[in-house]
């Protein structure tokens, strides 16, 4: 599943080249998890202004509304210079076409549990019920230790789910919490509520160290994930736990453990992490 660093390399990867290119033309495939609210004739001839980034959604911003992606779970985007490189064929999981004057966004997702929505604005409802519940960016200067224990506090769900649920801290999936909790000497089960200031402290250290270096290191790419201009990550190589169970702990030699938790698998050191 796409996470933070991964929607960002994508982004970072194709924004400057569609900025201020105008639509041609908007194809759509199989439904995907919810509908594009507006005809796509209507889009065409809009201009593309810039394209941000909140939690896991990349933001077009068009002279006239705004268009609002997500990769869901297998989705992957990809931007070609028809011109230069020729047309695309279709492969039977693109679902969505954005054809610019400068290129091709192309939107390829198996599971079809991604999406392309129009707003009027961000205010829109469709934007505010989207974006409203996501919690504080972890990479921006809004991410504050002292913030972030006082709402871990109010959980008494295990720190791993916390985490995942992204409406204390945006962004940090299940690959990027497994590391990062282990960076911070933290048993994913452990309670958040019972986690102290100063353990809170360094997890938020952790969070935003991980987070950077695989965003460093153009993601993670476990099967087929990739930036939209072909680009694969490289943060799997960094691993300290997840996808290493049975092997050494890099820190104290005892077998990396997994285990389930919410129907994800969970990666930690019974050492290093006590509790």
């Amino acid at each position: 599943m796409p996470e933070l660093p991964e929607v960002e390399a994508t982004r970072l990867s194709f924004a400057d080249r569609i900025t201020e290119a105008r639509i041609v033309s908007v194809w759509q495939g199989l439904p995907l998890r919810w509908p594009l609210g507006i005809a796509p004739a209507q889009l065409v001839g809009r201009q593309v202004r810039g394209v941000r980034r909140r939690g896991k959604y990349l933001l077009l911003d068009l002279d006239e509304g705004l268009l609002l992606l997500h990769l869901g779970m297998s989705g992957s985007l990809s931007f070609t210079d028809v011109a230069a490189q020729g047309p695309r064929p279709r492969d039977k999981h693109d679902h969505f076409d954005l054809q610019t004057d400068r290129g091709l966004l192309r939107l390829n997702d198996p599971r079809r549990f991604g999406a392309v929505v129009w707003a009027a604005s961000a205010h829109a409802p469709i934007a505010r019920k989207l974006l409203d519940g996501l919690g504080v960016e972890p990479l921006d200067a809004g991410f504050v230790a002292d913030n972030f224990h006082a709402a871990l506090r109010k959980r008494r769900s295990a720190i791993k789910q916390v985490l995942l649920a992204g409406d204390v801290v945006v962004g940090v999936g299940n690959i990027y919490a497994s590391e990062a909790l282990f960076i911070a000497g933290i048993r994913p089960t452990l309670s958040a509520a019972r986690i102290s200031k100063p353990r809170a402290a360094r997890l938020h250290a952790a969070i935003r160290d991980v987070l950077g270096r695989a965003l460093a290191a153009g993601g993670t790419t476990l099967r087929n994930y990739s930036n939209a201009v072909g680009e694969r990550g490289n943060f799997q190589f960094e691993a300290k736990v997840y996808g290493r169970d049975g092997l050494p702990c890099t820190v104290c030699g005892h077998p990396i453990k997994l285990m389930r938790q919410g129907q994800r698998a969970t990666y930690y050191c019974a050492d290093c992490q006590k509790a």
